[in-house]
């Protein structure tokens, strides 16, 4: 592949824009976009997820939206697998591609490559999924926390896989997952551009409320009750859907499930926001600045 292609990288929290920015520079230079967000894969979870409408979809080719189902296991690395190969095919008619999505380690494997990691003990690993079935997440979070508080900071910590894997990682080699990542980046064939979007962040939690009461306005408490019989995969322990299942089990009255899940997308957004600000190649802007993001690629571009 020739270094004269071009990947553009937006990223940012969740609820901020950046579906629109992608749509809006997928138009202006005639190109296609590549979802990675890791709930938006899945063909099964529409409403909790915020995937792009259909007139959003109609406006740009999209990949990776509704391109598995829940009942399929879809790792980090499969992703950086599928994705780096249909990026070849596309960069074949296209000298431009956009990336977008607020999951960090999916955009990381794409784009500096996954971390080559020591094998590790398939009998621990065992161990802390039956624990996890017993005991639910909370014990497994804590002794995370105490073992590699790094790794506890920067993943979802709504993701009990995520939070299992950091565990399983330091019981069986007795170091830290988080020192083992972004060690070494992989050359990719392409170039970068990253584009992140920030805001005030008052506003920003506004807008999240504002969304989540318009996904319950749109029916989200149905859709989470049509996935009742597939809530044991890992795709549905996630923020929107896990607190509407505590309310299903009568163990959150509707409202408190609602607040919680205003609560912990926010507190998503925060973490996103950390992950990213992490990358000094990402430049930000407020999210209605699409123009002057245009100006900036053009620039870069250019030189």
């Amino acid at each position: 592949m020739a270094l004269d292609k071009t990947l553009i990288v937006i990223v940012g929290p969740t609820g901020i824009g950046k579906t629109s920015l992608a749509i809006e520079l997928a138009r202006h230079f005639s190109t296609e976009i590549i979802s990675a967000d890791s709930r938006q894969f899945f063909k099964e979870m529409e409403i909790g997820t915020a995937k792009p409408s259909p007139e959003e979809l109609a406006a740009a080719p999209h990949h990776f939206i509704d391109s598995h189902s829940i009942e399929t296991l879809f790792s980090t690395g499969d992703f950086e697998i599928q994705a780096l190969q249909l990026m070849e095919e596309l960069f074949k008619k296209q000298d431009l591609l956009i990336m977008v999505g607020g999951s960090g380690l999916y955009i990381d494997a794409v784009c500096n490559g996954l971390d080559d990691l020591p094998d590790t003990d398939l009998i621990i690993r065992e161990q802390l999924k039956q624990e996890l079935e017993r005991d639910g997440i909370e014990s497994i979070k804590q002794r995370l926390k105490i073992h590699d508080p790094e790794y506890y900071e920067k993943v979802d910590q709504a993701n009990p896989q995520r939070m299992v894997r950091g565990l399983e990682f330091f019981l069986s080699t007795g170091e830290k997952l988080s020192s083992y990542q972004t060690n070494s980046k992989k050359q990719r064939p392409f170039n970068m551009i990253k584009i992140g979007l920030n805001m005030d962040r008052s506003a920003l939690y506004k807008q999240i409320n504002l969304r989540v009461d318009k996904m319950m306005a749109a029916g989200l408490l149905d859709e989470v009750k049509g996935l009742q019989s597939y809530r044991k995969y890992n795709a549905l322990n996630t923020v929107g859907y896990s607190e509407l299942f505590d309310y299903m089990d009568g163990n959150l009255t509707l409202e408190t499930a609602v607040d919680k899940i205003k609560q912990n997308t926010r507190r998503f957004a925060k973490r996103q926001l950390t992950w990213f600000r992490r990358d000094d190649s990402t430049t930000w802007f407020e999210p209605n600045a699409s123009e002057a993001v245009i100006l900036h690629i053009n620039r870069i571009i250019n030189a």
